[in-house]
């Protein structure tokens, strides 16, 4: 699957006949707001997408912090954002696509064929020498329809029994149990093996080259075929770890509820630098 996109493509593909639909996904754990830094200047024609109320539900905590949207939610944004049938669709962000490859996990999950991360995200664009605009975009209202399960989920009830690589997003110091900013217990998974997600990225923002990241997850144990599956702290940025583990050539499946659910339960928890089990 085809999961980037560079900047001068992205520019030229704007200028088709059949544009992209652009979705601006900025967010971050703690703000600022995104929608008042997409207002200060954003890619032409992209549309403001909130991750907190379109690009995840609500629920107990013992659902996570990002559960999935209902399917009728996700697509009423969908539709929101001007999405119709066989569109391409480009998410990017401001931070390495770390919250728009959420967009981009989403609306694969739900069916939709293309859809691309703007490798480098917003520094990219600008980089490259191209504009940014200050407007609110309010598309025409698309008519996809959107149908579930177009990638793989790891659902709650079998992570703890999983057999297959399971790759924790989130920084290294919360794996190991030092730090936990936000969730009420700190520590890991049993079994997981610490990935953060910053390491699929170079310096710049953009993803490693593919030969780079085969390296980076074959010494992760994640080999050609075999299963393997990524958790973050509440399904956000382990969707970035599924992108780049789709960029080195793996199908890997996504534990929405990641950490956040985990450890709203009475489940184990380990810590320390090496996976247990």
């Amino acid at each position: 699957m085809n999961v980037l996109i560079s900047a001068d493509e992205l520019a030229t593909a704007l200028g088709s006949d059949h544009p992209p639909v652009l979705l601006d996904v900025r967010w971050q754990l703690g703000g600022p707001p995104g929608h008042e830094s997409y207002l200060e200047g954003h890619v032409p024609g992209a549309v403001y997408v909130d991750l907190d109320t379109e690009l995840a539900g609500h629920g107990e905590p013992t659902d996570g912090r990002h559960p999935l949207p209902a399917l009728e939610d996700l697509q009423a944004a969908a539709r929101r954002w001007g999405i119709c049938e066989g569109d391409t669709v480009v998410a990017y962000d401001a931070v390495g696509d770390t919250a728009a490859a959420r967009a981009w996990w989403l609306l694969r999950w739900a069916g939709i064929a293309d859809v691309r991360l703007l490798d480098g995200a917003l520094g990219a664009w600008t980089e490259a020498g191209h504009p940014l605009v200050t407007d609110d975009v309010v598309p025409t209202p698309g008519t996809v329809t959107l149908t579930p399960g177009h990638l793989p989920v790891l659902p709650f009830e079998q992570v703890g029994a999983y057999e297959g690589v399971l790759l924790d997003a989130r920084a290294g110091e919360r794996y190991r149990g030092e730090v936990e900013p936000i969730d009420p217990k700190a520590g890991h998974i049993p079994g997981a093996t610490s990935a953060p997600t910053g390491d699929n990225l170079a310096a710049d923002g953009r993803f490693l080259p593919v030969e780079e990241l085969r390296a980076r997850f074959a010494a992760l144990g994640v080999e050609a075929g075999s299963p393997a599956a990524a958790y973050c702290g509440s399904g956000v940025t382990a969707a970035h770890q599924v992108a780049a583990l789709a960029v080195a050539g793996h199908d890997a499946a996504l534990f929405p509820g990641s950490w956040s659910q985990w450890s709203n339960h009475d489940l184990p928890v380990a810590t320390g630098r090496q996976a247990d089990g």
